[in-house]
């Protein structure tokens, strides 16, 4: 009997990659990756018109989603973007910000509301530091991807269609942003533009060890109609997903990229984080996870806080425990 083909949306990632290249297999289908970015346009093309058997997503989208009754995917505990976001927050260098509580009151740009890298980002301001997303101003660059409520005393207006948040903080109409990519001020050396956290390697290894959170930004999904046919294939593309990145990782160690230090990297993210630096599977994330159910709920965006286990495939659970 021939395989069946799945198609996959996602980011050409090195640790999905031997997935993508056909080094490691799935017993019963082929897979077809559609390599696509920004992901942002994965999880719109996902999201309203179904284009993938399978897909990265945004894991608050996808929270945001069934928390509306928006059963079409089931999820894989498999992350292929995760990132912490201390380093992510910018500001203006005379917007008199010298610590998060100075962020109270200020103008932060934002690429919309919903996305992941925001919802740690404030989760993390109001946990560690005690500001909360009613005492920021915000301002947003696009559209949500999906349709959120928000609470009472959140102020979002939205930028002009010809301006741009580096533009703007560049020109100090904004005190901060908190974004996914180093503004072009920064990246140009301007005087004017600054992390929040300038030791920001430091700050989030401290964070790690006192939190056990390591931001999930994107998850796995698969299209409920896929799902039902053959239940057992959220367990072999989990496992198979973890195959490719431990290819990827063996790569690392015995440092064959392009990038200098990537042995000493590796060695420090060992010495913080284990030595499975981006693990998969529920029980290893279950303080990401259990942080990200609860961030979702305490902003507005799910109207109660989902059980970790009812995010992902039942078949997926003590998977890598």
């Amino acid at each position: 009997m021939a395989n069946r083909t799945i198609t996959i949306g996602m980011r050409d990632y090195d640790h999905t990659r031997a997935l993508a290249d056909g080094r490691v297999k799935i017993d019963g289908v082929d897979l077809k990756f559609v390599n696509i970015t920004p992901p942002s346009q994965i999880f719109l093309r996902m999201l309203h018109d179904e284009e993938f058997d399978a897909s990265e997503m945004s894991l608050s989208n996808f929270m945001i989603a069934i928390g509306k009754g928006d059963g079409r995917f089931v999820a894989l505990p498999v992350f292929p973007s995760r990132v912490f976001r201390h380093s992510y927050i910018w500001l203006n260098t005379k917007a008199g910000i010298a610590k998060p509580a100075d962020l109270k009151g200020k103008k932060v740009g934002i690429a919309d509301y919903s996305m992941t890298a925001l919802l740690f980002v404030r989760g993390l301001l109001q946990h560690e530091y005690g500001v909360t997303p009613q005492d920021i101003h915000w301002f947003r660059r696009r559209s949500e991807h999906v349709a959120i409520d928000l609470p009472p005393g959140i102020r979002i207006d939205s930028i002009a269609k010809d301006q741009t948040l580096d533009g703007l903080l560049e020109a100090g109409e904004l005190d901060a942003v908190a974004v996914t990519s180093a503004p072009r001020a920064f990246l140009n050396g301007s005087p004017l533009v600054q992390r929040l956290f300038p030791d920001c390697r430091t700050v989030e290894a401290d964070y790690y060890r006192r939190t056990k959170i390591f931001p999930i930004m994107h998850m796995v999904v698969i299209r409920r109609g896929i799902y039902e046919q053959d239940p057992a294939l959220a367990a072999r593309l989990t496992q198979g997903f973890e195959s490719a990145k431990k290819l990827a990782f063996e790569g690392y160690e015995e440092d064959l990229t392009a990038l200098p230090w990537t042995n000493l990297n590796l060695e420090y993210a060992r010495q913080v984080l284990g030595h499975d630096v981006y693990p998969y599977g529920v029980k290893n994330n279950a303080a990401t996870l259990e942080a990200a159910t609860l961030y979702s709920h305490e902003q507005g965006l799910t109207q109660s806080k989902f059980a970790v286990s009812d995010l992902f495939a039942p078949e997926t659970l003590e998977l890598f425990s």
